[in-house]
């Protein structure tokens, strides 16, 4: 049993503070657990160190999709082992996360690209800017929110060095000449002076809603299909899954391995288009 003094102590309070100071994560990762745990709190009404696994399937219930209920319980389960390892619980409620299915990610082929980046007045600062982000995001493969930390002296002979990567490491991925020539002339014609790569009209750094929005408003799909796009290109190109993997800055090749099915439907495509048995030769 929890005593009330345990439920009062602030558990909440100090597992973030651990996820923060301890274990470093970023703030984007820290908002997504308080907005989880907040949302479970306020579904109790109570300490959350108190719910029962019964409680936890009654608050995962109402939501319909299986990723969204495992981000969910991922969140608590991350809380009842904080409180376990730091005793203020015996034992820590046994639930598991669902398997969902791996759906291939939707990605742009570089034609569908190319012709939707046609309606772009490049004549203008801020209609080159738009275009030579949205080269820059698919030729890189980097996560908006790397993108919009760039600065000019991360680029370097047709390298771009991804400094706030997940996980606080760097990484090196090299930009192809197309979106380097489409950034340097952005880059002239732009009026503001500041390091930072992507600047608003305004001359203050390019945010992530607003990266967003360029991306939809001429592709209709969000920044991170970019991501996927710049992934998709790799591997049905050829490229080896470890590769991939240090471009995209995945921490575990897991993560990469989505990409597996496509080179799976590549490989039965090209024995139905050259294998003399799969033309009906008998």
């Amino acid at each position: 049993m929890v005593s009330e003094m345990q439920k009062d102590s602030g558990l909440l309070e100090a597992f973030i503070e651990y996820i923060s100071v301890i274990k470093g994560l970023r703030p984007l990762s820290i908002e997504a657990y308080v907005r989880d745990l907040r949302a479970f709190e306020s579904y109790l009404k109570r300490d959350i160190v108190t719910a029962s696994v019964d409680e936890i399937l009654s608050f995962l219930a109402l939501f319909d999709k299986a990723s969204t209920r495992n981000r969910k319980l991922s969140s608590i389960n991350a809380f009842f082992t904080f409180c376990e390892r730091s005793e203020f619980i015996a034992q820590k409620p046994k639930l598991r996360v669902a398997k969902t299915a791996q759906n291939l990610p939707k990605f742009l082929e570089y034609d569908a690209i190319s012709h939707m980046l046609q309606a772009i007045d490049r004549k203008s600062e801020q209609g080159m800017r738009d275009y030579a982000l949205i080269l820059f995001l698919y030729a890189t493969g980097c996560r908006v929110s790397e993108a919009v930390s760039a600065r000019k002296s991360d680029l370097h002979e047709g390298w771009l060095k991804i400094r706030n990567a997940k996980g606080d490491k760097e990484r090196m991925v090299p930009v192809a000449p197309a979106a380097m020539e489409a950034t340097e002339a952005y880059l002239q014609m732009r009026k503001q002076e500041s390091d930072h790569l992507w600047l608003s009209y305004q001359g203050k750094p390019l945010s992530r809603i607003s990266v967003f929005k360029i991306v939809r408003k001429y592709l209709g799909v969000s920044p991170h299909v970019l991501r996927h796009s710049f992934a998709t290109a790799l591997i049905l190109g050829g490229a080896d899954l470890r590769v991939v993997q240090d471009l995209l800055g995945h921490e575990s090749i897991t993560t990469t391995q989505i990409y597996t099915h496509l080179q799976k439907e590549d490989l039965c495509q090209s024995v139905q288009n050259y294998h003399p048995l799969a033309q009906g030769v008998s």
